[in-house]
């Protein structure tokens, strides 16, 4: 039998045509499809909706909640949906439906290209392709398939403007790859959903969360400006495993003010790879004391999406920090 899927299009490179203004989406579902080989489109009983039309840097908050409720309005229908998305903004979309969808037992998978669909050398059929396999092989929950790799959602980051291995897992494995013989799945790394209790739709999200990429000599006046635009969450790129100056430009007294009005700030660091630590160092130990939450080994995608998505939740800053302090979706090493 032939697996069922949805596929939900967003708009994005994949669908984009030539215009005066530059590239821009201009295909639907359909012709998306029309562009696939229809020995493809014969091994998969496809069924295509349109619920977007947008250059991913457009796709904010309320369209992530459009795309999570029209995939948990059709979950029970299809064995897995698809998303084609653009892919500046993919690893948000993706790290944001994971929390959004709580318990997902079937697979999500969002993917797009760099190039065009109608170019000869786009890389939007094999991506395509990789996606439905992930449906097929019924790997659960929300991922990214890009470059014959499938990757969580929650640790994926986009690495390269234009080379077709757009997409890197950040401090997780894949969860499968395809070879010459198939789609090999992780099983290591795959977590499977409870059947036993239904998948949820939790969408609401607080996007008065900011990020602050701190650089050498940043002015602590910088955290009273986001106070007094009511900014009720922050998620600070610190240095290394978690410093920020604190001698002639004290960051640390502004951070404390901050907390002490009930902002939520989470540390992550401004390396790709590995964990965030507060404990080893001073200045860490001081981000503690401040009440500045720990983003561990978290993408600066997966942690700001999940303080917009905990600060939709709770208004209650000890809540969010609970919500930090828990692996939801795979998204944080404990």
């Amino acid at each position: 039998m032939r697996p069922h899927i949805l596929l939900l299009t967003t708009g994005g490179t994949i669908a984009s045509l030539p215009t005066a203004e530059g590239l821009a989406p201009g295909l639907d579902g359909e012709a998306l499809a029309g562009l696939l080989p229809q020995g493809i489109m014969d091994c998969y009983d496809i069924t295509i909706r349109d619920i977007l039309h947008l250059d991913s840097s457009n796709i904010q908050p309320e369209e992530w909640q459009t795309i999570a409720r029209a995939v948990m309005e059709n979950l029970d229908a299809y064995d897995g949906i698809v998303i084609t998305h653009g892919t500046d903004t993919m690893a948000y979309t993706a790290s944001v439906l994971s929390y959004m969808l709580q318990n997902l037992t079937k697979p999500v998978v969002l993917t797009g290209s760099q190039m065009p669909i109608d170019n000869l050398l786009t890389d939007a059929r094999n991506n395509l392709y990789t996606a439905f396999s992930a449906v097929d092989c019924r790997i659960p929950g929300v991922s990214i398939a890009f470059d014959h790799k499938l990757i969580r959602g929650c640790r994926a980051v986009k690495v390269r403007t234009m080379g077709f291995e757009a997409f890197e897992s950040v401090n997780a494995p894949y969860l499968g790859e395809v070879f010459a013989n198939g789609i090999h799945r992780n099983e290591s790394a795959i977590r499977p959903g409870d059947p036993s209790r239904p998948t949820r739709l939790l969408d609401r999200l607080c996007p008065d969360v900011f990020l602050l990429k701190l650089i050498p000599g940043t002015n602590p006046a910088v955290f009273s400006m986001l106070m007094d635009m009511h900014y009720r969450g922050i998620v600070l790129e610190t240095f290394g495993a978690g410093g920020m100056h604190f001698l002639r430009r004290n960051l640390l007294d502004r951070l404390g003010e901050l907390t002490a009005h009930g902002v939520s700030v989470v540390a992550c660091s401004q390396c790709l790879y590995e964990s965030s630590d507060l404990s080893i160092y001073e200045v860490g130990q001081r981000l503690l004391e401040c009440g500045v939450i720990p983003g561990r080994d978290m993408t600066t995608e997966a942690a700001v999406t999940k303080l917009m998505w905990a600060l939709g939740q709770t208004e209650d800053p000890a809540q969010v920090r609970d919500i930090f302090d828990s692996n939801l979706a795979g998204e944080v090493t404990l």
